[in-house]
């Protein structure tokens, strides 16, 4: 049994194409405010989560010489904010980088998309960031609020307000990355 996709036949049925896209990414605040579960739960979505779900689908992507798109984040590459958000998302680097290299061999490709603010559900619940934020500060002994200061904290308030502002509408762009790197036969690594 052959399948076809973008002139590519696979001599084996198996799963063509992965794409990771699950993310959670409202915890984001200074690093020395968050604790420990609230790395957890970013890291255990963002990346375990992924990691988990890709190594136990090795087995069909390999037999069908096919494809792994990770979806990460301009975040990966620079931690413009704190939390778990940024640590995951190099993690997502990391990982699709090694993996790359280690199925290059049986003809799987693995690409990273690296999407900056775009208009998604997650970027426009600025409430939630701004609640999670407010979370936080109360949760702080006082000695580290009058360390950074209520200033401080409003403005990293705006700063998660002001996603909203820079976020684009054309998410087109990202399932284009998805779409090329499941299809073209040469695709981007980034």
């Amino acid at each position: 049994m052959f399948s076809e996709l973008a002139g590519v036949h696979t001599p084996e049925p198996g799963l063509w194409g992965l794409v990771n896209n699950a993310s959670y990414g409202f915890v984001l605040g200074p690093n020395e405010w968050q604790k420990k579960e609230d790395l957890l739960k970013v890291l255990n979505v963002n990346l375990i989560g992924l990691v988990d779900v890709t190594v136990h689908l090795l087995p069909l992507i390999r037999k069908a010489q096919g494809r792994i798109v990770n979806i990460s984040s301009a975040y990966g590459r620079l931690s413009a904010i704190g939390g778990g958000y940024p640590i995951s998302k190099y993690g997502v680097q990391a990982f699709s980088d090694s993996l790359r290299r280690e199925l290059r061999e049986f003809g799987v490709k693995v690409s990273i998309i690296e999407p900056g603010a775009y208009q998604t559900t997650m970027v426009l619940s600025v409430d939630a960031y701004v609640n999670n934020l407010s979370r936080l500060w109360k949760n702080l002994p006082q000695e580290i609020k009058d360390s950074y200061g209520k200033q401080y904290y409003e403005q990293y308030g705006n700063i998660l307000k002001s996603f909203i502002g820079i976020a684009s509408p054309k998410i087109y762009e990202v399932t284009n990355c998805m779409e090329h790197a499941l299809t073209a036969v040469h695709p981007w690594t980034r």
